[in-house]
């Protein structure tokens, strides 16, 4: 499967491996087992605020997900891969970084899962798994950070392995609208300089960066979904919550202004939401079966 994906794919891999090293070394275990302990409540809370906690847990996702065999791509800090295990799925947890088997390691060892984590280091395409032995396969902002045949590689993999009414649920960045993610990047955040005003330092940081140049919009993952699966659903979200970033207000109000922004988000008419969304959750069903595409 290695031999589809590209040298710059290869390089990409290597340098987000490095990338989320150093972000993953020093988690807070403590921190996840008391998520893990408090369970109801934290998902209660991020299921309503947190906009990956929101699409990934979409359309009762938290009851699906009870006895089934559920592969993650792309585990990283393994948050989710905990929490979906702690509901009681059987959880596979992927990711190059080293340090995410440490992580789930840890928490095999202090929490009583039903099923303990089963952790895959390293490239997803490299492991051998069996084909239609997996009921749902789900990437936490993950497949941005694969160049595009890579991208293709991995949805190809995923098709063949998922059961036959099985699902994959990606919850990813959209980029829908050329000018709205101009502004994006004309406003400086975080360490993120401003790329209208220091193009410079822009690019300093845009060379560091682990997401390649590629497109995110929806147009694109429902494009690519078509030649895996035969139906693909994708809902956009975000289109107001995207500004809590800029407003001068405390964290609690700050938290309270999301959860009012993606409820009413939802009275707004389907294409405003695409072309203003912020994130998208997709979800591929039905794969195609023994496709050569």
């Amino acid at each position: 499967m290695m031999e589809e994906i590209k040298a710059e794919s290869i390089k990409n891999i290597h340098h987000n491996k490095n990338f989320y090293n150093k972000r993953y070394e020093k988690v807070n275990i403590d921190g996840l087992l008391k998520t893990l302990k408090n369970l109801e409540l934290f998902l209660e809370d991020v299921t309503a605020t947190d906009i990956s906690w929101v699409g990934m847990y979409i359309n009762n996702f938290k009851e699906t997900v009870k006895g089934k065999k559920v592969l993650e791509l792309g585990c990283g800090n393994c948050a989710n891969a905990a929490v979906m295990a702690a509901l009681g799925a059987e959880v596979i947890a992927n990711d190059i970084s080293d340090f995410s088997g440490d992580i789930i390691g840890a928490l095999n060892s202090k929490f009583e899962f039903e099923h303990k984590i089963v952790f895959k280091k390293g490239d997803f395409i490299t492991h051998d798994i069996t084909n239609n032995s997996i009921d749902i396969v789900v990437g936490k902002a993950f497949l941005h950070h694969l160049t595009l045949d890579h991208e293709r590689a991995v949805l190809k993999k995923v098709s063949e392995i998922l059961k036959e009414d099985g699902e994959a649920r990606f919850f990813e960045p959209a980029v829908n609208s050329k000018f709205i993610d101009e502004l994006r990047w004309a406003v400086p955040m975080n360490n993120r300089p401003s790329k209208l005003f220091k193009p410079k330092a822009f690019k300093a940081w845009e060379r560091s960066d682990p997401h390649p140049h590629r497109d995110n919009s929806s147009k694109h993952f429902r494009a690519l979904g078509t030649q895996f699966f035969n139906t693909i659903e994708i809902t956009p979200m975000g289109m107001f919550e995207r500004f809590y970033r800029i407003l001068p207000f405390s964290t609690r109000t700050l938290r309270k202004y999301r959860r009012t922004a993606l409820r009413l988000e939802k009275y707004t008419p389907k294409f405003v939401q695409f072309f203003g969304a912020r994130s998208q959750t997709v979800i591929y069903k039905l794969p195609k079966l023994n496709t050569d595409v």
